[in-house]
């Protein structure tokens, strides 16, 4: 059920018309039936123009992926030298806690971080919503999920992944701010997929076919083949590190859900919303079952192609257009029609054609004869007939085509079904077809009508060809008898939730999808013609001595018996009298889908988990399942439970693969994420294509580009890094795009969130050091202060973006935070602090009461954001906490403490360090270290620690004196001279900067004059300087370009062109400065003597 990516496709059929498959819009015969309005047909050149732009885009991305260099950015961005594997070697007794009192490994390793934690996890049951009694900050609130249940038959792809990731982060980070938490974790029996699969085993292991089983011999190999297969998917969510509460794992056949069904069934039976019904429908004849859309891809043909089908030994020809002609009755003439599938002529019932078509005004309301049956075709007129498109005059099927349904209905035309559900022509069409395989007649058709002289031409035809993504069958619309279920009042009331605001849908703009398809929606065919499922709880029931041609009488019923009863009440007779055959249908998969947020939890009965945790807070999901399950949990939720069955819709979009193309195993570009976690060689990987089933030339393609894509395979990332990549992107609205040099590159994100426990670790010491707790901590020097203010803002971006569901947002702002923050600054200023000695009294207890207040800083600006990271990294920051938390208060918590249960950090814990000032002056500080460390790369300095000048205004001297240690350390100069030409409060006036100088521009009232005089390489110096002027000049004349432009003054707002002459200012002096330099250098050559 749970699928990466589904469109509702249109189907090009016969005459070049686009028409539309939609199993779940029948069009009835039957009087009883609905009435239903007729919709008008899209325009065909149109949607012909779109399906052949699109073949065309396609082509041409496959051209763009064979052209591909080789040694592109991604290649070397994912060149990866193996690291030596740590791997966990004590010995732990499966579900007992991790030993991190072992030594700590020098290096990140995947395999060894998440080994073992998972296990302890489920086994104390940290993840079940009991637990939530013995936490200390619990809150009484709830918060439920649901996982998409994935397939049973299915494998976890990057979609499956990114689906876990976003759920699992919003599930740890509710039950870390102390909610009981219930997410619950199921699987779909998917009945079409399953009982394919354990077709072909059948016939691949026993060469059997299903029909040579009985129904129940052959459910019994499905069951057996599920036993064997047991919970391989369960596994690899555990992999992913899923925090599912497994006690209550749901599958859609479990009696206890089969049961929900029932009662389904029989409560929208009794209501009179479901009925039965012939209609037309998606038909496999390889399955001999009516399909859901969703099942139903298209393939895009640009012309005369060989393809082939199942049950065919030699390929057969689509992308032809055949043009016959029909003799007109009693007169001379006849009426040429155009055809992409020509066996269907034996269903024929009438020619349609324009009325206002001069070409055939004096054949409206005759007669044609068929050629190969003995009957009259009439000639009717219809506005709906394109007259500009083939002969303008179209043949009218109506047992095996949508529109020529509808036509029919509108014309009292009857239906001939030539086609059997097998795929086989009907005896209808005369013994000489009878029998003969579709195809195979149409061969047959072709050369009757040409021995009879009524075929008129043959061409090529692009067209799309629906085929089922089961069993890579060609669809054929079948007229069915099945059963529906009305959908309006519920689509209405959908729509009308999302109106009033009582669901809401995220991003809002899926609002418009949702009410054009919910307004739109026709009934829904829910009964499928297969042995696998939920089979339908319906009776035909035959009265003693009832006539056969009576018409059939059905009842449901929760059981044979209770049908049994109502039969008899409704027809007053003995019960004992009455013969019940059950339907051998099952249902729709997506039916028992759309009950699984209150059938997981116990429904119809009243269970206590029904009542606490019904309706569940959020559904998060595929935008492209918004229609095939979204919608109608929605529909059945509120039906039967009188609740909709969530508050909340969280959409997020498709997974592509680095070139923009879905992930799709059409394309053979699915990346399993168990090999991004663990690793894959490039053997490997297309070893998994060539498994697939795709045809010679999308093979090709796909082996080509994997082999681009991953020449030496893809390397061990490990699943915090897939997980926090993931949830990285924008997912609402826009399109993953998720290449693996991304995740590689947050593998060495983990590295370096190791280096720094590591690193604390040792400056902490083995808890010698007494540290102060959170509130405690007061920072003392301004680097501190910095820090901690940076802390503070970080946790509020975390929960501004946690409450809006921008995971994206929440991500960047704790990478930032260790990063640029943390590591790059916090930790290399603190380093000499560290690294000294404790003095006696005076200046040394001073420097020891900063150095007790630099250790506690560092440890909360360490734990906190580890609790930050653990909804997107849980093993990591599991492993380090729990190596951490010791340090503070050791033995806390016991010992079936774990940070997945400790309090999320929260700003107003963190207010006291809240310090927007420090932030906002600190700025000017890592700029100026930015272009220190810029002129001492121009000059090749590595352990030289220059002399350096800032010749600054006095707002900027104030900020640097005030930060004037951070500025030392971090850009590695001796000394800093500050030159305040305006004059101002601080430190004694310092001397202009000495002749000879590097100058570097920091803003347009800032710059940094480095003394580099002795050692340095004048040639090398001119060459850069050199370039850095010819880099500048463009810019600049771009700027004052712009400012002369007409209209300047008037158009742009003032602040704007403030921030303009700020940025042309200092490029001026920057190129200035840079002019003088080469002028002063060009003085120390030797030859400019």
């Amino acid at each position: 059920m749970w699928r990466a990516n589904c469109a509702l496709c249109l189907r090009l059929l016969e005459r070049g018309r686009i028409r539309a498959w939609v199993s779940c819009q029948p069009r009835f015969c039957s009087n009883d039936a609905p009435e239903s309005s007729t919709p008008s047909p899209p325009k065909a050149n149109t949607s012909l123009r779109t399906k052949t732009e699109k073949q065309k885009r396609r082509q041409q991305k496959q051209t763009l992926i064979l052209a591909t260099p080789e040694n592109n950015a991604e290649d070397n961005e994912i060149r990866w030298s193996q690291k030596d594997k740590i791997q966990y070697s004590t010995s732990t007794i499966p579900g007992a806690k991790k030993n991190t009192s072992v030594p700590f490994p020098l290096s990140y390793s995947p395999e060894y971080v998440e080994a073992s934690w998972y296990q302890w996890w489920e086994k104390e049951g940290f993840f079940t919503p009991e637990y939530h009694d013995r936490v200390p900050h619990a809150q009484n609130r709830t918060f439920t999920m649901c996982i998409p249940p994935p397939n049973v038959t299915g494998s976890l792809h990057l979609g499956h992944a990114l689906t876990v990731a976003i759920e699992d982060a919003m599930v740890r980070w509710k039950r870390m701010q102390g909610y009981r938490v219930l997410w619950v974790p199921g699987c779909d029996h998917a009945g079409i997929a399953t009982q394919s699969v354990v077709e072909k085993r059948l016939l691949r292991d026993q060469r059997r076919r299903r029909q040579d089983l009985s129904r129940e011999e052959f459910l019994q190999e499905v069951w057996t083949w599920k036993s064997q297969k047991g919970d391989e998917i369960y596994q690899q969510l555990r992999r992913l590190g899923a925090s599912l509460d497994w006690s209550r794992a749901c599958f859609t056949m479990d009696q206890g859900f089969s049961e929900a069904v029932t009662e389904a069934f029989v409560r929208l039976c009794d209501s009179g919303l479901i009925y039965r019904s012939e209609a037309l429908v998606n038909w496999s004849c390889a399955l001999e079952s009516a399909i859901s859309d969703i099942e139903v891809d298209s393939q895009e043909i640009s012309g005369r192609t060989m393809l082939s089908v199942p049950g065919y030994e030699r390929k057969v020809e689509f992308g032809t257009m055949v043009t016959f002609a029909y003799p007109l009755e009693g007169q001379d003439g006849e009426v040429a029609v155009a055809t992409t599938r020509p066996e269907t002529m034996l269903g024929d019932v009438a020619i349609a054609v324009h009325p206002d078509d001069p070409r055939y005004q004096a054949v409206q309301g005759k007669h044609c004869r068929h050629p190969f049956a003995d009957r009259l075709i009439p000639i009717v007129t219809d506005i709906m007939v394109d007259m500009q498109l083939g002969t303008g005059a179209v043949k009218v099927t109506p047992a095996h085509d949508h529109v020529d349904f509808e036509l029919s209905q509108r014309h009292s035309l009857p239906c001939l079904t030539v086609i059997s559900g097998d795929g086989t022509m009907a005896p209808s069409c005369g013994q000489w077809l009878e029998g003969v395989k579709r195809f195979d007649a149409r061969e047959m058709v072709l050369d009757a009508l040409a021995e009879r002289k009524l075929l008129r031409n043959k061409k090529d035809h692009a067209m799309s060809l629906p085929k089922c993504s089961r069993s890579g069958d060609v669809i054929e619309p079948l007229l069915k008898k099945q059963w529906f279920l009305r959908c309006e009042d519920m689509a209405s009331r959908a729509i009308q939730a999302v109106e009033d605001g009582q669901l809401e849908i995220i991003p809002q703009l899926h609002t418009k999808t949702w009410k054009k398809w919910l307004s739109n929606t026709s009934d829904w065919c829910i009964s499928r013609q297969l042995w696998w499922g939920h089979r339908i709880p319906a009776y035909q029931v035959a009265l003693p001595g009832q006539s056969a041609n009576r018409e059939a009488l059905w009842v449901c019923g929760r059981s044979e018996q209770q049908a049994r009863e109502r039969a008899a009440a409704q027809c007053g007779v003995d019960p004992a009298s009455l013969t019940l055959t059950q339907d051998p249908d099952v249902l729709d998969t997506w039916f028992s889908s759309a009950l699984f947020p209150f059938a997981m939890l116990g429904w119809p009965q009243k269970t206590p988990d029904l009542q606490q945790f019904y309706p569940t807070s959020v559904l998060e999901t595929g935008s492209d399942i918004l229609f095939f399950w979204v919608a109608r949990m929605v529909m059945l939720g509120t039906e039967l439970t009188g609740q909709l069955p969530f508050k909340q819709v969280l959409l997020h979009s498709l997974v592509r693969d680095r070139h923009g193309r879905k992930m799709s195993k059409s394309l053979g570009n699915v990346v399993d994420p168990l090999d991004v976690i663990s690793g894959a060689s490039l053997e490997r990987l297309q070893e998994k294509v060539r498994g697939g089933n795709l045809d010679p030339g999308e093979l090709t393609v796909a082996m080509e580009a994997q082999r681009r894509d991953f020449p030496g395979g893809i390397p061990e990332c490990g699943t915090d890094a897939l997980r926090f990549a993931l949830c990285s992107h924008r997912a609402q609205g826009e399109d993953v795009s998720l290449s693996v040099s991304q995740v590689l590159s947050y593998r060495r994100f983990c590295n370096k969130i190791w280096q720094t426990v590591r690193f604390t670790l040792g400056a902490l010491g083995d808890g010698a050091h007494q540290l102060d707790t959170l509130a405690q901590t007061r920072p003392l020097s301004s680097v501190d202060r910095w820090v901690c203010s940076r802390l503070h803002s970080t946790v509020l971006q975390c929960e501004r973006g946690f409450e809006a569901r921008e995971l994206s947002a929440v991500t960047a702002a704790i990478h930032s935070f260790w990063v640029h923050s943390l590591c790059d600054v916090y930790m290399e200023c603190i380093k000499p602090l560290l690294t000294q000695q404790d003095g006696g009294a005076g200046p040394g207890e001073a420097l020891a009461g900063e150095r007790r207040a630099a250790r506690s800083v560092l440890y909360h600006c360490v734990s906190v954001p580890l609790a930050l990271l653990a909804p997107f990294m849980p093993y990591l920051s599991e492993e380090l906490w729990q190596r951490l938390h010791p340090l503070l208060a050791r033995g806390a918590g016991g010992g079936s403490s774990s940070l997945c249960l400790q309090p999320f950090p929260r700003s107003s814990d963190l207010e006291h360090w809240h310090s927007p000032e420090e932030e906002r002056h600190f700025l000017l500080v890592q700029e100026v270290v930015r272009v220190a460390r810029s002129l001492r790369a121009q000059c090749g300095m590595t352990k030289e620690r220059p002399d350096m000048w800032a010749v600054c205004s006095p707002a900027q001297e104030q900020t640097l004196l005030h930060f004037l240690p951070a500025v030392h350390t971090l850009s590695r100069v001796s000394a800093l001279h500050i030159h305040c030409p305006q004059g101002g409060p601080g430190a004694p006036p310092s001397a202009p900067p000495p002749q000879g100088c590097i100058v570097g521009t920091v803003d347009h009232s800032c710059q940094l004059h480095l003394n580099v005089q002795r050692g340095r390489n004048v040639d090398q110096q001119i060459s850069q300087l050199s370039k850095r002027r010819d880099g500048l000049l463009p810019k600049l004349n771009k700027m004052l370009s712009r400012r002369r432009a007409p209209g300047y003054l008037e158009k742009v707002p003032e602040r704007v062109r403030q921030e303009m002459d700020n940025k042309i200012s200092a490029l001026e002096k920057e190129v200035q400065s840079i002019e003088e330099q080469l002028s002063a250098l060009n003085g120390l050559r030797p030859d400019s003597t």
